[in-house]
């Protein structure tokens, strides 16, 4: 049997509930085979990187511990999109659900389909903020110390929500 690695996925959504989609993607992701869930961030809210006539996203990130492969677990992550109702229509675009693969174990991937560390990492403090709840000393795989990329990242309108929302 493979030995488990610890893969970090971003989630984000902002239609129908953002953060009871979250909550079920995190229960959903501590089912997935051989995978358990190891920890969860916080839950944030966000503007909207895309286009602006769309509602505030919902962030968070989560810990998962798995001896899935990478594209196995990517594609397990777009099977609970779907089971979400996430429908790929507009490049950035509002969205029921969105699971992104942001590191697996200290593997730098680049496959047709899947890259890893996620390309869009270092510049989104939505995606740095939680991350760093969970793993402040996290070393990211070809990027440097997750606290130097937060650092330089530019500061978004990020807010925690508070817990009873979690």
């Amino acid at each position: 049997m493979p030995e488990a690695v610890t893969a970090w996925i971003g989630l984000g959504s902002n239609l129908e509930d953002p953060a009871g989609q979250l909550r079920r993607a995190f229960d959903e992701l501590a089912r997935l085979p051989h995978t358990g869930l190891d920890g969860r961030s916080p839950l944030y809210r966000s503007p909207p990187m895309g286009p602006p006539d769309q509602p505030d996203y919902v962030n968070a990130v989560a810990r998962l511990r798995t001896t899935l492969a990478p594209l196995a677990l990517l594609r397990a992550l777009q099977d609970i999109e779907a089971a979400h109702g996430r429908v790929r229509a507009v490049h950035w675009g509002p969205r029921t659900l969105d699971l992104d693969l942001l590191l697996y174990g200290d593997r730098v991937i680049d496959a047709p389909g899947l890259q890893v560390p996620h390309p869009g990492l270092a510049a989104r403090d939505f995606v740095l903020r939680p991350l760093a709840d969970l793993a402040p000393d996290l070393e990211i795989p070809g990027l440097g110390p997750l606290a130097a990329l937060l650092a330089a990242c530019p500061a978004g309108k990020l807010e925690p929500l508070p817990p009873d929302s979690r």
